[in-house]
């Protein structure tokens, strides 16, 4: 359906027009009538027309006037002039105009606007298809053409060499390693992989908008740098360069991953961490290169988030991690049994201190790290998160998903968290019945984004409204009130015991606006988040 819009100060006409005309039937939605040329020049700078039907001669801005603007917003704005006068000036002003019709009201038949929209629609209709075969087409071409350079480059990393000449010649087409050339290689891990899917809904979606910024960033810089997203967590960015130059290659690319780095975080909340290579100068120098940075899993678990780190040799730690597993099980049990929140993340905090330090293989870190909260479950089923907790199997799965340390300790913490809420949150559930206790506990863990009432009522298989009811007359409050409670003592904890900013802290907590946050924040805490912290 296209937008008609009518200007005419001869209430006849307009009568005539706007009641005397199947519109609709005709494929045209009469959006505004008009008496005077600024009034349908008001309307149209919020709804523009596809279709201008106007007089010449009106009050406040005249048809010429009003067309001439709209046409500069619109260029491919039909136009049909009504007016009185049959003098050649205003014919041909409306010809300058582009406009396609010129009528003489003294000699307007309906029927000839009739058969004047039934050829403007067939018109429009052909430049709708048009420009949206031309997206289409333009949208294959652009995923082919990534899909060739995804396909490419992994090629490269995971078949053999078997001619460099004609690989080299085929990474010309990209830009790298032309004569002459090196190339730095560098890959992108996204942190908080799992949530951000979920976000995205697909990872198809979440590497075409990581993509899509990436390209954006990287055009504007005004050198070689190539793009390709790898798979669904990791990124390849290849810079080219001229081997000898007094430019520092190294704190080039450093700056431009930063610039990445903080553009993802600040249009996408996307957090990326870098790990930067050598210069390479052949295909056979570049390719172990990529093989290692891809592959380099323990270099990547013991990043911190953000981090742009240069890649090094990296061998696991001689010392057994599960030689001290017997301590870390007391340690977190005396702080669960104790109800200490701050205590019982303030033990996860040691030992995953501890585990930094020493850098063990990152999957014993991960099967210590599991088989300590299934223990905990076990012998503590009396507590909160103990009772109907994700299955074993839920969180391995969950456990598996995590490629850093940073991750782990957010993951451990929230499942320790549920078992030390303070009373009034999931303390006061505990009692209560089996869906709302799941439903806390699904609060708890997941504090770290935005939590619907009817995603929550989803996953325990409720009507929204009826789970509604149900939870204000269980614990008292509405649910967004506990939600917003529960975010609130964690922003508490997250001031007294990190040195986060505030901002992130409003992100962590999956808040888009920081001064909502705030404002959030005094409601119930009485004071600011910078005056809390003091």
């Amino acid at each position: 359906m296209y937008k008609a819009m009518l200007a005419d100060d001869d209430y006849p006409v307009i009568e005539l027009l706007s009641e005397g005309i199947d519109w609709e039937g005709l494929g045209f939605r009469l959006i505004g009538v008009h008496e005077n040329g600024e009034s349908a020049w008001r309307q149209a700078q919020g709804d523009m027309p596809d279709l201008l039907v106007t007089d010449i001669g009106m009050p406040k801005m005249d048809g010429l006037e009003l067309t001439a603007r709209l046409k500069e917003r619109k260029p491919n704005l039909r136009t049909v002039i009504l007016s009185c006068h049959d003098e050649f000036q205003y014919a041909r002003q409306a010809m300058r105009l582009n406009v396609q019709e010129y009528l003489l009201k003294d000699a307007l038949d309906p029927d000839d606007l009739v058969k004047l929209l039934g050829r403007f629609k067939a018109v429009l209709d052909e430049e709708r298809q048009s420009d949206w075969e031309h997206s289409r087409l333009q949208a294959i071409a652009n995923e082919t053409r990534e899909l060739r350079k995804e396909r490419f480059w992994r090629s490269f990393v995971d078949q053999p060499l078997l001619s460099p000449a004609k690989w080299r010649e085929e990474a010309g087409a990209f830009g790298i390693l032309a004569d002459g050339e090196a190339c730095l290689p560098a890959v992108g891990f996204i942190e908080g992989y799992p949530q951000l899917r979920h976000r995205f809904n697909s990872d198809q979606t979440l590497r075409f908008a990581i993509g899509n910024v990436m390209d954006e960033v990287l055009a504007g810089l005004g050198r070689q740098v190539v793009h390709v997203g790898y798979d669904a967590r990791r990124s390849l960015l290849l810079f080219g360069y001229k081997p000898g130059l007094k430019t520092n290659v190294y704190d080039e690319a450093r700056d431009v991953l930063t610039s990445v780095r903080d553009t993802l975080r600040r249009v996408l909340k996307i957090r990326m961490s870098f790990l930067l290579g050598t210069g390479c100068d052949a295909p056979g120098s570049l390719k172990p290169q990529l093989a290692d940075l891809l592959g380099g899993e323990g270099r990547r678990f013991y990043m911190q988030e953000g981090d742009i780190a240069a890649m090094r040799p990296w061998k696991p730690s001689g010392d057994d991690l599960f030689a001290h597993y017997d301590q870390a099980s007391t340690e977190l049990r005396e702080a669960l049994v104790g109800k200490s929140a701050e205590e019982a993340a303030k033990t996860a905090d040691a030992w995953i201190s501890h585990i930094r330090r020493e850098e063990y293989a990152p999957e014993a870190v991960k099967d210590w790290t599991l088989k300590l909260l299934l223990d905990l479950r076990l012998k503590l089923h009396s507590l909160p998160f103990m009772g109907a907790g994700r299955s074993a199997d839920t969180l391995h799965k969950e456990i598996g998903g995590i490629d850093s340390l940073s991750e782990l300790r957010t993951w451990l913490i929230e499942h320790l968290q549920v078992a030390v809420q303070p009373q009034g949150a999931a303390g006061a559930a505990a009692g209560k019945r089996t869906d709302v206790r799941e439903a806390c506990k699904f609060v708890s863990l997941n504090l770290g984004r935005r939590i619907s009432l009817e995603e929550v009522a989803d996953h325990l298989h409720l009507n929204a409204s009826y789970f509604s009811r149900l939870f204000k007359k269980e614990l008292g409050v509405t649910f967004i009130e506990y939600v917003t409670r529960l975010k609130m003592e964690r922003a508490k904890e997250l001031l007294d015991q990190t040195s986060c900013s505030v901002g992130e802290i409003c992100e962590q907590l999956g808040y888009d606006n920081q001064s909502y946050f705030i404002k959030t924040f005094k409601a119930h805490a009485g004071v600011t988040p910078m005056e809390y912290r003091g």
